[in-house]
């Protein structure tokens, strides 16, 4: 690293310089404290004495070599500040921390883990056109040994479907698993769930559990409360082997105030901004001042960290709008220096990782977060649509008979979607306290609640846009999501919960293996509208195409069925069901038929049977023009056929003659009927056929 890209905020590497870094000749300290008056070092190697003094250069960074500092131990920084105070501080660039409530930094070789995901890392890509259905999960809940707010039935009897770590340890007392006991129940669980991504929720170290790591202590310090940096590298390396990429969330925006953190760090706001009215967010954590280069510099380095270190495949990063906007609120207008910084963080890093994503969670409508930076956009590869979600989850509050007056709430994403490049998402944030479960924010009652959200999530995945849920959700959870509870994988003994998570699997399968429905997401070429103006009836019907595979998905939101519902297409086509979210195997109430139904359209005119609260996805043929124009031809010419008469008369023995003459001339003209009407039909026959193909 060069001091000067550091001070002017455009250094990725400052935790190769920074920090506690092994060596041949002992533990290189480095912190930069640029008011203080002194610093020494306090840890394992010296029992905790003031007796390791670091020496101040011009630039204001403390740093010396200790003989004595191994990897493993324990350390932190005592600071005299420019106040007076004497404050003991952890390391803002430590590889490692304790586990809180203790907060003494730790001493970490990184060069010790060996990496072997070479494939994945050479043929990754950011996905664009590729299927991408990522699995949110809060690594700590997702699974535990000894949640004490379940019941023994509870947490053993889930019908053999709970994710179960490799080696289970006996009378495990421990509140969480390690990183290397979860690799292999989520490389499982994500193979047999048909998910391509994992996105875990902050793995910096943090103090408070109910934070869930958005309020950090340690920007390069994965959790403890999960191992090492060594067990984190190897459930990544373990994911990627397996063909499953993580994501990783990120927080560019505040930190914890914990006095032994970033805040006052030297006496002075070094990290934060000095002014109260804006040092200080809405949560109460301190905001990051990017009008200093070498805060800059620190935030793009910890981002750079987590994909250089460990490999992680994409940066999610939390509350952009509070980077946009000042204090996240529009009317306070443009945060300058807070541009500039999202603009040469993700420009950066995509020079260093050209095949890593950068996402944003983005609430405000601010332009071109996704656009390239050198077309003066944020230069973020995508960006969760809240608008969607918002619009989506509040239509199906609705009950049925008001959805009429509320139908382009589902319809208005597509209005604005090619403006950004959109990952749909159903988050933590929409299932957290006091917000209900997504299968609880669906109207009526039990049953209706199962067949609603087997609909919607048919919606989320057929819809434009890569796809993200948080867990729990997959199998219909009712209760809301709670770091200090496990999932109620118990809810999998219910024959509707269970049948339910069959739905997801069969709904994420199609999803991956028919390309319509993820190459061509960001191309408004590949999307069209077939029934959008079904507000009557509450039906929707689109189109997802590319290349030679063509998806249509019919939607029918109301809770009574549309049998022959009958609407204009552009073109003719052939449909063929592929699934139909109202199936008995999914809890629904249609028996499935032997064969796959398969629907045509006459005269541009198409005629579908629709479930209520259905989703019904079909494989589309359009039937070309030259095709139709042949079989109208083939039934013109059945229709011009001379029909036959019959007349009975009596007749004497005087005409019998004339009457058998007239027999062999009719049989005659019968004869040359025949052959004309054998013609036409092999005519038609072909015809039919060749409307068929």
């Amino acid at each position: 690293m060069l001091l000067h890209d550091y001070f002017m905020g455009t250094a990725f590497d400052a935790y190769t310089y920074f920090g506690a870094h092994p060596g041949p000749l002992g533990v290189m300290f480095r912190v930069y404290a640029p008011n203080a008056h002194k610093v020494a070092v306090i840890g394992d190697f010296n029992d905790w004495k003031e007796d390791f003094f670091l020496g101040k250069d011009e630039w204001g960074i403390f740093s010396a070599i200790s003989d004595k500092a191994k990897p493993g131990m324990k350390y932190k920084y005592k600071v005299y500040q420019c106040d007076g105070n004497v404050v003991d501080k952890t390391d803002p660039f430590a590889f490692g921390m304790e586990l809180r409530p203790n907060a003494a930094s730790i001493i970490v070789d990184m060069e010790q883990f060996s990496f072997d995901d070479e494939d994945w890392m050479k043929s990754r890509t950011r996905n664009h056109d590729n299927a991408m259905n990522i699995y949110e999960l809060h690594l700590g809940s997702w699974i535990m040994p000894n949640d004490t707010s379940k019941t023994e039935e509870e947490r053993n009897d889930t019908g053999g479907k709970r994710p179960q770590v490799a080696e289970p340890v006996e009378n495990d007392t421990r509140l969480w698993y390690n990183y290397r006991e979860m690799a292999k129940p989520l490389i499982d669980y994500c193979k047999s769930n048909h998910y391509t991504h994992i996105e875990v929720m902050p793995l910096n170290e943090h103090p408070f559990d109910g934070s869930w790591g958005y309020q950090a202590t340690g920007f390069f310090s994965p959790t403890s409360r999960y191992g090492t940096a060594d067990d984190l590298k190897y459930m990544v390396n373990e994911l990627h082997k397996a063909g499953i990429g993580i994501i990783i969330d990120f927080v560019p925006v505040h930190f914890a105030t914990d006095y032994y953190s970033l805040i006052k760090f030297d006496g002075t706001s070094v990290y934060e901004y000095p002014e109260r009215e804006i040092g200080f967010s809405e949560w109460g954590s301190c905001n990051f001042n990017y009008y200093r280069g070498e805060i800059r510099s620190f935030l793009q380095s910890a981002a750079n960290y987590w994909l250089d270190e460990y490999h992680f495949d994409g940066i999610r990063m939390d509350a952009i709008s509070n980077v946009i906007y000042w204090m996240g609120n529009e009317g306070r207008g443009v945060n300058g220096a807070g541009l500039q910084f999202l603009k040469e963080m993700n420009a950066g890093i995509h020079s260093l990782h050209p095949t890593a994503m950068t996402i944003a969670e983005d609430s405000s409508a601010f332009a071109k977060v996704t656009a390239d930076v050198k077309y003066d956009g944020l230069g973020f590869d995508y960006k969760w649509d809240m608008g969607w979600m918002n619009d989506t989850l509040k239509y199906f509050k609705h009950a049925p008979w008001e959805r009429s007056a509320h139908y382009h709430e589902l319809t208005f994403s597509m209005m604005y979607f090619y403006s950004e490049l959109y990952i749909m998402s159903f988050s933590h944030d929409e299932v957290v306290h006091g917000k209900a479960t997504i299968m609880q924010k669906m109207w009526g009652d039990y049953s209706q609640k199962f067949a609603q959200c087997r609909l919607l999530y048919a919606y989320m995945y057929t819809h434009p846009g890569k796809k993200l849920d948080f867990m729990g959700n997959e199998f219909g959870q009712l209760r809301e999501w709670d770091e200090k509870k496990e999932q109620d994988w118990f809810m999998l003994k219910y024959p509707n919960h269970d049948s339910f998570h069959e739905y997801r699997k069969e709904l994420h399968r199609i999803y991956q293996e028919n390309p319509a429905l993820y190459t061509g997401d960001y191309d408004s070429r590949c999307f069209r509208w077939l029934q959008v103006h079904g507000e009557r009836d509450c039906v929707y019907v689109y189109q997802r195409t590319s290349g030679k595979n063509s998806i249509v998905m019919a939607m029918n939101t109301q809770d009574i069925p549309h049998m022959g519902y009958t609407f204009e297409v552009p073109e003719n086509m052939i449909l063929t069901e592929i699934l139909n979210s109202d199936e008995n195997r999914f809890g629904g109430n249609t028996v499935p038929s032997d064969k796959p139904k398969v629907y045509k359209s006459v005269d541009k005119k198409l005629t579908l049977d629709l479930p209520p609260f259905g989703a019904v996805i079909y494989t589309a043929e359009i039937v070309p023009e030259e095709k139709v124009e042949k079989a109208a031809k083939g039934k013109t010419a059945s229709a011009k056929k001379p029909a036959r008469k019959t007349t009975k008369k009596k007749t004497s023995a005087a005409a019998l003659a004339k009457k058998t003459s007239a027999k062999r001339s009719s049989a005659s003209k019968t004869a040359a009927k025949k052959s004309s009407t054998g013609r036409t039909a092999r005519t038609r026959k072909t015809a039919a056929e060749k409307a068929e193909e």
